[in-house]
């Protein structure tokens, strides 16, 4: 057995290290990598607004038709009005995409206010990884569920509308 030490501890005989340059050095790799984690969402949505850009401009080609999108109040009912048109993504009727390209979550809180007037939604940063995070088989790429509400055409059934 060795008496080795880890890589990057110092000598036995090395004074300890000052605190505040320890300190300053782990402010700033925390500062680098939440810079490179920054980055890569930021390509990943660019790459994910792109997909749906892209998606919108495939129902009109087939013959797709879209229908006003309602926002849920958490599981069920009650449904709210959002004043928008587009093809839902998930047949839970949680997303949504307009025909101008933007990704839209319809959720809202339950409201009376809501229920009488509708909702203003504002569309969300599109994910690569629809879902993720949810219960197993509940995660899917979002290009495969963009696939797949194409390959459906007008046949998309959401449930409880």
């Amino acid at each position: 057995m060795s008496d080795a030490s880890p890589p990057d501890a110092p000598p036995p005989d090395a004074p300890p290290p000052d605190p505040q340059e320890w300190a300053s050095r782990r402010r700033e790799t925390a500062a680098a990598h939440a810079d490179r984690l920054a980055r890569i969402r930021a390509q990943e949505t660019a790459r994910a607004r792109e997909m749906v850009r892209a998606f919108a401009d495939e129902p009109r080609r087939r013959g797709v038709g879209t229908r006003p999108l309602l926002a849920r109040a958490g599981d069920g009912k009650p449904t709210y009005r959002t004043g928008l048109q587009g093809w839902y993504l998930a047949r839970d009727g949680s997303l949504g995409v307009t025909p101008d390209g933007e990704y839209y979550t319809l959720v809202s809180p339950v409201s009376l206010r809501s229920r009488l007037f509708g909702v203003t939604l504002q569309p969300a940063e599109p994910p690569l990884q629809v879902g993720a995070g949810a219960r197993d088989g509940e995660s899917i790429a979002l290009d495969a569920l963009l696939a797949l509400r194409l390959d459906a055409g007008n046949d998309w059934t959401v449930q409880g509308l």
